[in-house]
């Protein structure tokens, strides 16, 4: 790629990434741009700036991508209700295209010919970022250093930015045992003592969340109301996406909710530990299933459910901008138009539970499912008819067993 005279750098600031700038001006020659987002991961992107402008960055690109994350990423993903191996609410795996998304139209915008990024050649990352680039931009370039380069640990790593005078803060003080991942909807932990699949991990590794031994011992209620399957307003205030995901964080971690532990299957092959926290998406989960519950046909429900494992897969192996999850996508949002009302919450040392839900499109009619007299609203005798029918497939073939 001799060729490439301008590359656009997934840049967060930090020892990786500002050794990755270092190595592409030294390796390939070539002008660096710098993009640095805030997709909530609770720190301060702006101090990047200096640190890129330290390395003779010219062009750096630093936004606010909060709202656009929740809302174009977040909300559709859990109109699917979609969870990854059955508990994984895919909080990585969805920020990775509006990623790649961005730098393309960098690249596009400033005459760059490559894209690079720091995941490394074992994880998933790597796969969702370079699939969503050439799903957008097919004659893209991208640079992936730790495939290429010898810089194989942080020891390493540190020599190297000391030798070309990058300043990196604590770089050799006390530091997270952990590999971690933020943004509004989760952050993940993964490495160091999680390596040991029977190794209990820490409590003090949480950031997000207190233990539900240590939540408060009052329940806590919230009325989410929901338009057309996204969540609207808390408690009858109205919010925007990211807002009604920041405060849903903030609620959810306080009574130790979305905590999980598992062993996921990765797409490159092997198994990998990590720890999640997502509170707010816990909750969101939740409500959504609890409006859906009313709202929703039953065969349109069965039918989602159905369909939800293939697009968790798609979104978490990286294939958000491909034609089959833009085609289940489209189905996945006409079943939403009738999903609106209002869920009831209660919130407890972890634990989630539904209390209430209603809707003007509810499809739940007391009349007909009475315990008590449904004056003529259905009809006993129908049901042996139904039976009967559905029985006979049955009948024969327990016949011929006789």
């Amino acid at each position: 790629m001799s060729d490439i005279k301008k590359v656009v750098l997934a840049y967060s600031g930090g020892l990786d990434t500002s050794v990755i700038a270092k190595w592409l001006q030294e390796n390939y020659d070539c002008e660096v741009v710098t993009f640095t987002a805030d997709i909530g991961q609770g720190e301060e992107v702006e101090a990047a700036r200096a640190k890129a402008e330290a390395l003779g960055i010219k062009e750096i690109f630093i936004e606010d991508l909060r709202e656009e994350f929740v809302r174009d990423f977040v909300f559709p993903m859990f109109r699917a209700n979609a969870i990854y191996e059955g508990e994984y609410l895919l909080g990585t795996s969805i920020a990775r295209p509006l990623i790649a998304k961005r730098l393309v139209e960098i690249a596009n915008e400033t005459g760059a010919e490559a894209i690079s990024h720091g995941a490394t050649g074992k994880g998933n990352d790597q796969v969702r970022f370079e699939l969503g680039a050439y799903g957008l931009r097919p004659d893209i370039k991208v640079i992936a250093p730790w495939r290429e380069w010898d810089l194989n640990s942080r020891e390493v790593l540190l020599d190297y930015a000391d030798k070309n005078g990058i300043a990196i803060e604590n770089k050799r003080g006390k530091r997270s045992p952990y590999s971690m991942d933020a943004n509004l909807l989760h952050i993940s932990y993964e490495g160091g003592l999680l390596e040991d699949t029977w190794t209990e991990h820490e409590e003090d590794m949480w950031r997000w969340s207190v233990s539900p031994e240590n939540a408060p011992d009052e329940a806590q209620y919230i009325d989410l109301t929901y338009d057309k399957g996204d969540v609207v307003a808390i408690d009858g205030v109205e919010m925007t996406p990211a807002e009604v995901l920041t405060k849903l964080n903030e609620i959810g971690g306080a009574h130790g909710i979305g905590r999980i532990d598992i062993v996921e299957n990765r797409y490159v092959g092997m198994k990998s530990r990590g720890c999640y926290e997502t509170p707010g998406g816990t909750i969101l989960l939740k409500g959504h299933r609890a409006i859906e519950s009313i709202t929703l046909d039953r065969e349109a429900a069965h039918l989602k459910d159905e369909i939800m494992p293939k697009y968790a897969k798609l979104i978490y192996n990286g294939y958000w901008f491909s034609p089959e999850r833009e085609m289940l996508q489209a189905l996945i949002d006409k079943s939403q138009e009738n999903v609106s009302g209002v869920v009831r919450l209660k919130l407890y040392k972890g634990s989630i539970m539904v209390i209430g839900r209603k809707s003007d499109n509810s499809l739940f009619d007391e009349k007909v499912s009475t315990f008590e007299d449904d004056a003529g609203a259905y009809d006993q005798k129908d049901a042996e008819g139904f039976i009967r029918l559905n029985a006979l497939r049955l009948r024969l073939a327990a016949r011929k067993k006789a």
